[in-house]
């Protein structure tokens, strides 16, 4: 069985330290937090709010990405509590309270609605915001993510208790985060309590999720820790089964990779960001 520390080591070698891109940037005042932020480009599409990953930061989850997806939209990249240049407050981590940060943020940018592609915790944060704050989410790119703990396969809810700062002594991660943090010293303590996240059991209702009114583009790996049985129950959910060519289908859809894992995901952009666009650009079906 895999170690925390193997099954993180390729997050490792993949996580980047590279500078942003030209952006305009601030602090968001947040539910206590000064919410970093960057916005990318200005082209006519709906505004793409982009949520990153566990331990992940703008450049180290974003770069490559951001280039392609603000040649037609707004980009607004986040870094949230207590990852890159985003201090930590005393309050828990928790996906609520990090959905309820996003809102903020529209706020204060006032953004009426936007469109959200969060990856891993990140998905699980925008699935929160259409949950709690559905006015303010117009379509979510859900990539790698689970509603409830149960949806990880075992393997991975047995490496969560396992990892600590040690797994990423001198890692690019570590680097980033006594780079970017205001807080540089405090790494071991911002690994344990992102690890708290998912050692904490959680269930985000399937009614409320079936209940959201934006649609979502699911995306995974056919290899990408999430059970392949939870990634059809929340395509049912949203998406149903359909055959398309004899009723108009539901504007959620799915997609899964081949040979695809959690890490490798995020370096098919080339094949991923063409359907982000499809999706979000799609216009809704006549019924």
């Amino acid at each position: 069985m895999k170690t925390a520390a193997l099954l993180f080591s390729i997050l490792l070698s993949t996580a980047m330290l590279a500078p942003t891109q030209q952006a305009t940037t601030g602090y968001a005042p947040a539910n206590g937090l000064k919410m970093y932020y960057e916005v990318h480009g200005s082209g006519s599409g709906e505004p793409l709010v982009l949520l990153h990953g566990s331990f992940m930061t703008i450049p180290g989850n974003w770069t490559g990405w951001i280039d392609e997806l603000q040649k037609t939209r707004k980009v607004i990249a986040v870094e949230m509590q207590g990852h890159g240049r985003t201090a930590d407050i005393a309050r828990d981590f928790s996906y609520e309270n990090l959905a309820d940060d996003i809102s903020a943020l529209l706020d204060h940018l006032e953004i009426k609605q936007a469109d959200l592609l969060g990856y891993s915790l990140g998905g699980g944060v925008a699935m929160q915001v259409a949950i709690r704050h559905p006015e303010k989410v117009r379509k979510i790119v859900c990539i790698s993510a689970f509603f409830r703990r149960d949806g990880l396969v075992q393997e991975a809810v047995d490496a969560f208790p396992k990892l600590t700062a040690d797994n990423f002594k001198g890692s690019p991660i570590e680097a980033s985060y006594k780079k970017l943090s205001p807080t540089p010293n405090e790494f071991p303590n911002f690994v344990k309590r992102v690890v708290a996240v998912e050692l904490k059991p959680f269930d985000f209702g399937a009614d409320k999720l079936k209940a959201t009114k934006a649609p979502f583009l699911f995306i995974h790996g056919d290899a990408d820790g999430v059970r392949l049985d939870h990634i059809s129950e929340m395509f049912r959910l949203k998406g149903d089964e359909i055959f398309g060519d004899l009723r108009p289908r539901s504007e959620s859809r799915l997609a899964v990779l081949p040979n695809t894992t959690h890490v490798t995901l995020m370096e098919k952009s080339a094949v991923i960001i063409p359907m982000v666009n499809d999706f979000l650009d799609a216009k809704a079906q006549k019924q």
